[in-house]
């Protein structure tokens, strides 16, 4: 029997193969009860070029000094912040790895966000 976080692990790890094939950057998403995460990954897998989240000093003040990183409005913050440092960093092309997670609520939000700030996946 797998647990739960085994079981999202499994789902993430063909996507992960199939966006290695492609070779583009990739936008990972993670994300816990409390905070949402997302980096933009080169193609190789070799760097990081762009992150944010809701756990950054700065975010959390944005949100309100209760810092709430686990709510849909926070995810769009997080997606619409990852977007534009990406843009800064070069990237226009991504891959969205949601890594295992529903492509629903918090997810959905975030990746809605970076489209709209220019994300193209």
């Amino acid at each position: 029997m797998l647990t739960k976080k085994e079981q999202r692990l499994r789902r993430a790890r063909q996507t992960r193969i199939r966006i290695a094939n492609q070779g583009i950057a990739r936008l990972t998403v993670s994300r816990t009860n409390l905070h949402i995460y997302a980096s933009v990954i080169s193609g190789d897998g070799a760097k990081v070029i762009a992150t944010a989240s809701t756990a950054e000093a700065e975010v959390r003040q944005s949100l309100g000094g209760s810092g709430k990183g686990g709510n849909v409005a926070a995810a769009q913050v997080i997606g619409k912040r990852v977007a534009e440092k990406a843009k800064a960093a070069g990237v226009e092309k991504v891959a969205f790895d949601r890594a295992g997670f529903a492509y629903h609520g918090r997810v959905k939000a975030l990746a809605d966000a970076a489209r709209e700030a220019g994300l193209q996946f």
